[in-house]
């Protein structure tokens, strides 16, 4: 019989996934439907659709992660399951991140004004650069998930020592480099993060130039201009914020095979973890005009239906 907090567990990972996969198809299908109609695509939808699909495998992965972790223990800690699960895993998260960082950097060259000539430089080639962008990430995050081998390897080595008993001198050796190429693993986020911190500071440091510009000119600081800014920062803060505690409960839950009570640590881990990819979804449609429109709408003709003989959205 399952425990209580191994039902929690369940019910809230389930309903993380459901909702995330929910916000992120509909994602996919509100741009791909647009994408059919009229035979082409914007670069930031494009990236919108390809992080909402990269998300939906995400959260796959995250949810048969957390069905083999309660119903086949034996096989979450050990096994090629695991491992091509890990492998899987580490590709997706990556490329998401990356692009998330396209995103932020596109919304940065479109929105933001300088003078600066680097600045103009990377503006005039905005497509070229953000498509740089896209195809380095994807190299990168191929890169990351096969440096897993030699982790993996290490790591098998590790739990037949430890499987033994017989603690040495070897084994310490073994478990310290671990740790490090553990650690060093993580910097693969860096060159994402960075960009994204970089576009994120841009963007207040535009508007408020933009905002000054407007005061001085004695018109109204609330522009079309103005409010395109608001809208980058509010995704580009989202996803750092919420990616802080998914980088946090990543590192918890990596660490898990080492600390007590690991299962419950681990489950505390992959909840939070789930929430980066399911909450952003529903930021990115917020924050986008289409998205939004389309989700209202959505929602009106869904109270409409349960309401007879009321009237559309724009019914006379």
């Amino acid at each position: 019989m399952l425990e209580l907090s191994t039902v929690m567990f369940l019910v809230l990972c389930t309903t993380q996934g459901i909702l995330g996969m929910l916000g992120n198809v509909f994602i996919g299908l509100v741009n791909g439907s647009n994408w059919f109609k009229s035979k082409r695509i914007s670069l930031s939808d494009f990236i919108i659709t390809s992080l909402a699909l990269s998300r939906i495998v995400l959260l796959w992965i995250l949810l048969v992660d957390g069905v083999i972790m309660v119903f086949f223990p034996h096989l979450h800690d050990e096994g090629i399951t695991m491992q091509l699960i890990d492998i899987f895993w580490t590709f997706t998260n990556h490329l998401s991140i990356w692009l998330v960082t396209c995103l932020g950097v596109l919304y940065c060259l479109k929105i933001a004004s300088f003078s600066h000539p680097t600045f103009l430089w990377l503006k005039w080639r905005v497509s070229r650069v953000v498509m740089w962008m896209l195809l380095g990430g994807l190299l990168f995050s191929c890169a990351n998930a096969m440096s897993l081998i030699h982790e993996f390897q290490i790591f098998s080595v590790i739990r037949g020592i430890s499987g033994t008993g017989n603690v040495t001198e070897h084994f310490r050796k073994k478990k310290n480099k671990y740790e490090v190429i553990h650690v060093l693993g993580t910097l693969w986020n860096l060159p994402p993060l960075v960009l994204s911190l970089a576009s994120y500071l841009l963007l207040i440091l535009s508007l408020g130039r933009h905002t000054q510009h407007m005061q001085q000119n004695g018109t109204s600081s609330s522009d079309s201009s103005t409010e395109a800014h608001k809208r980058a920062i509010k995704i580009i803060f989202s996803f750092l914020f919420l990616f802080l505690f998914y980088f946090l409960a990543f590192l918890i839950t990596s660490s898990s095979y080492f600390l007590p009570e690991a299962k419950i640590t681990k489950m505390y881990g992959e909840l939070i973890t789930m929430l980066y990819p399911a909450g952003h979804a529903f930021i990115l449609i917020l924050g986008n005009n289409k998205l939004k429109q389309a989700f209202v709408e959505m929602l009106w003709c869904e109270s409409a239906h349960q309401k007879p003989g009321s009237k559309g959205p724009f019914s006379p």
